[in-house]
Parts: C-alpha cells; structure tokens; sequence
C-alpha cells in the first residue's frame, strides 16, 4: 500500500534530493518529474554491470555509471533492469565517465517510469548514503511514537475500565476512518466510526458494503488494512479476531498500520479475558438494543442495522423481552453462548444482546401475527431460564432470574418497549412464581419502584405494616407471610389456608391477629389496596 501522503517505511524520493548531500550535488530530474513521491527504503552506491541482481527494491541507486556500458544496447538493459528490480530512482553522478546522461538512458528510464536524476557535481556517497539512511530511521522513529501514542491512550482506556468500544473508537478517530472487529469467519464483533471522518457515514453501512465486495472478490477492497488478533484456538498462529480498517473517509498510511498492530495485541489480551467471541457479539448487540430503547437510534436506521446484526425478523410485530439476573464479570461469557444454544429452538428469528454493567439480557424476538405472543414467550422465557439453570448460576447462589416481555409492536414501538421492559425487569426482581411477566401488569410494581427513594412511600409503608413488621421481629409465628398470602388469594380463606398449610381456625386466629394489630378490618376494600400496595413497596425500600 503506496500512498502519495506519506513513505511505506522510509522517505520519498523528493525529500531525498532536499537533503544537503544530494542537494549540494546540483540534482537534475532528468525523467520521472512526476513519480518523486516513490519511497526510498534503502540507499545503494555500486559500479558493476550486474547491480540489479544486489538489489531487493526500494533502493536509491548510486553511480557514477561506470556498470552502464559503451553501447546503447546495454545501457538501455542496464536501465530496465533497474525498473524491473523497482528501485526507487537511479542517481548518476556526472564526471569522468559522463558529461550528460546518454539519450538511450534517458529515453529507456522514462519509458520504464522510472526517476532519473543526474548529479552536475562531486559529492560524497559515504556522506549521502549515512544522511538519507539517518533521515529513514527517525522516520521510523516518529512513525512509532505515533503508534506508540495510540497505544498508550488504548492501554490508558483499558486501565480505566474501558473495553473494546472504546479501544475501537480511539483507533478510528486516528485513522479518520471506521474500525471493524471481525471474529475470524468474518462475522462483524464491534464497529467504531470517525469523529473525523465523512459527515454521516455509517459504520454499520460501511461495513455491509465491505462484506459484499469481499464476497464478490473474495478479499478486501485495495487500501483496507486488516490486522489479525492472536490467539483462541490451537496453534501458535491461531487468529482469534481481525482488525478492519477501510479506506473510506481517507487513505490509510504506514503509522495507522502500525497502531492497528499494536491495538490488536491489546484486544488479543481482552478476548483472552473475556474467553468467548459470542460474548463479545452478544454486548455488541446488547449495545445496539439499549441505544435503540433509550432513544439513540431513530426507528428508520434500526432495521438495517439490526440486518447487520444478523436479526431479519420479517414483517410481523416484534417483541421486546428483558431477562435481569445478577452475575459476577466472569460469567457472561458461558451463558452467552449458552442462552444462544437454547433459542435455536424457539422457531423464531431472535437478536440476543447481554448488558453486564446493568445485569440484563435485552432481546428482540420475531413474530408473525400478534397472536403469537403468549406461546413465543412461554418458549423464550423456558429458553433463558434453561441456559442459565446450565451454567450453574442458580446453583451458584445468585438471584432467579425475572424475565419481563414487553408490549409487541413494530420498529416504531420498540424503543419505548424494550426501555419499558427493561425497567420493569429491575422493578421485578426479586419476584418468583412466575415463568415470565407481562410488563403491562407490573406497572404498579414499577411506579413503586421508582418512588423507592422518596421518604414519603418508606412513611407509607410504615403506616401500613409497620406494627406487623414490629411484631415479626420478635414474634412467632410472623404473620407477614400470612398477609401476603392471603391478599394473593384475593381474600379466598380456603385457599390462604391450603397454601400455608394452616388449618382454618389457625388461619381465623392469625388473621383476627393482624386486624387487631393493624387496627383495621381486612374486609374493607380500601384497607386491602393499602395493605397490597405496602407490601409490594416494601420489597423496593429493603
């Protein structure tokens, strides 16, 4: 990748000649005025016929022409040898052996595109040679203290509880272009767009069009950098991941290579961390869901880029559906690629995303009619708790799991469903008994949970039970339990009694008890929607 904006490892041609060494030589461009910006990787000074074959490419040729022959013939073969090994130029120092460059030459260079500069005065090659190699390697140099600067604000990011995200973004701000993370089959892990790359390009769209040209070419569109991540498989050059990184806003240089090689060795160390690519994939999408509830994606961009994502849910309503559980760090990773197992059953097409930070598993399920909402539940909701009940996480002491679906709808209707789902999840946990929840009939629960921190509710709820809850501190038994059931059971004795395994009179004694200490009649309508609501708020104020 020759780009006119900077050398691939060294310098140009046309800073060479600016040099004092070469400059001091009077340089005349005598051919190839317009190919200057080739890159000298190495300066070379010999007099021998065969000097081509010394040759790798790249060089600067030095020479006092001394190996270009008598006869027109050999020089012209001289010159395209030259060409064809693809040095950078051919310096000839004019002197004893020529006045002015033979026309064959001249001629034969500019046919072959090749520069071609004659020296009217002496000058030192030693001299030359060490200053355009000094002028190389501080150029290396400053190359990797860019990279070197990339790479320390990606480890900073890093250290600071950053992810990939953000490691991405960082990437793509310096290359002015969009940065893909990719697993090693080529399906799309994270993307990162430019801040200071076209005014609304869309990575998600750039990299739908990179993907079908690579399925037409079978390889990436000429300029794209592409970076392996090591590691996650056997083998010393097992690839875990690649680094993508198109042409599209500008070109990509040397030094953005090289910060993409040094990006990947930090993101090899992440998804060694976090184990699996469907983890990465799932936060991904966790990501794009939460974006799409909380507003940051507008209706008319999520179907396309839910395409990208892999979800192609057909033209039915959707259905928002929100797990909550509590998980340690390191244990995202199996149930994501468990819960994945278990959907591939649901016989519906589903975008499965994970949220660690907030404890969720956000999802988007596709339905062909509205009337199919209750059994895709029923199946999804069997699905998540299954995967979690496989990885042990119950066994392993945290929280059921509360799985909340939303009110289907289009993509219209999505947003304010999945946040309306998502909230409730939180509002629910805790809640057992139920395979899943209808967002729709939690939000009592919910008001109450977002009032769970104004004094007035915890004064509410003390006015309510308080004397109960006194009572079940340092009583038995404790009739709190004996309330609760009894209200579930809409005030059905027969079955309150069933339930605590309580025979009546037991069950008359300890209710005739929490009326008496409530100073209250639990017949009274208004009595039982205070005490219902007391009891549900003081789940949230715990």
């Amino acid at each position: 990748m020759e780009t006119q904006g900077e050398p691939q490892g060294g310098i140009t041609v046309r800073r060479a000649l600016e040099l004092p060494g070469l400059r001091s030589g009077l340089p005349e461009v005598v051919a190839g005025a317009d190919l200057l910006h080739r890159t000298v990787r190495w300066v070379h000074a010999g007099e021998v016929p065969n000097i081509a074959s010394l040759l790798k490419g790249g060089e600067l040729l030095l020479t006092t022409g001394m190996g270009l022959g008598t006869r027109p013939a050999e020089q012209r073969a001289f010159v395209r040898r030259l060409a064809d090994r693809g040095i950078s130029a051919l310096v000839v120092e004019l002197g004893p052996r020529f006045s002015a460059l033979p026309s064959a030459v001249v001629e034969t260079a500019r046919a072959a595109g090749l520069p071609l500069v004659q020296l009217r005065r002496e000058v030192p090659f030693v001299s030359v040679t060490e200053e355009i190699h000094t002028e190389i390697v501080n150029g290396h140099y400053a190359l990797l203290r860019r990279a070197e600067e990339v790479h320390r604000r990606c480890t900073e990011v890093l250290l600071d509880g950053g992810g990939v995200p953000q490691v991405l973004r960082i990437l793509a701000d310096f290359a002015a272009n969009p940065v893909f993370l990719e697993t090693a089959d080529g399906e799309l892990l994270y993307a990162a767009g430019s801040g200071a790359g076209p005014a609304g390009a869309d990575p998600l769209q750039v990299w739908e069009g990179l993907r079908g040209a690579r399925e037409v070419r079978a390889s990436p569109p000429a300029g794209t950098v592409v970076v392996d991540v090591p590691g996650g498989g056997r083998g010393a050059g097992a690839v875990r991941a690649r680094l993508v990184l198109p042409a599209v806003g500008s070109p990509l240089l040397t030094v953005h290579r090289m910060a993409a090689e040094r990006a990947a060795g930090l993101l090899a160390v992440v998804l060694m961390q976090t184990r699996q690519e469907e983890e990465l994939a799932a936060r991904g999408r966790g990501d794009f869901l939460t974006d799409l509830a909380e507003g940051r994606i507008p209706a008319a961009d999520a179907p396309a880029q839910a395409k990208v994502l892999g979800f192609r849910p057909g033209t039915g309503p959707l259905l928002p559906i929100v797990m909550r559980l509590s998980l340690s760090s390191g244990t995202w990773a199996p149930l994501a690629h468990t819960l994945l197992e278990e959907l591939t059953a649901v016989g519906a097409p589903v975008l499965l995303g994970v949220r660690p930070v907030e404890g969720r598993v956000p999802l988007l399920v596709g339905l062909r009619s509205e009337a199919e909402r209750p059994g895709v539940a029923d199946r999804v909701a069997a699905a998540l708790r299954a995967g979690v009940e496989r990885t042990g996480l119950e066994r392993a002491g945290a929280n059921p799991p509360v799985v909340v679906v939303g009110r289907a709808g289009d993509w219209s209707a999505v947003s304010a469903g999945l946040r309306h789902a998502a909230e409730t999840a939180t509002a629910a946990q805790g809640l057992t008994g139920s395979p899943w929840y209808d967002a729709r009939r939690l939000d009592t629960e919910l008001l109450l949970w977002r009032l769970r921190d104004d004094p007035d509710l915890a004064a509410f709820v003390e006015r309510a039970i308080g004397p109960l809850r006194e009572h079940d501190a340092t009583s038995r038994p404790a009739l709190l339990p004996t309330l609760e059931t009894y209200l579930a059971h809409a005030g059905r004795k027969a079955e309150t009694a069933r339930e605590l395994h309580l025979n009546r009179q037991t069950l008359y004694n300890r209710l005739a008890r929490i009326a008496d200490l409530l100073g209250t009649d639990l017949d009274d309508p208004q009595t039982v929607l205070s005490l219902s609501l007391a009891l549900r708020a003081r789940r949230h104020l715990l």
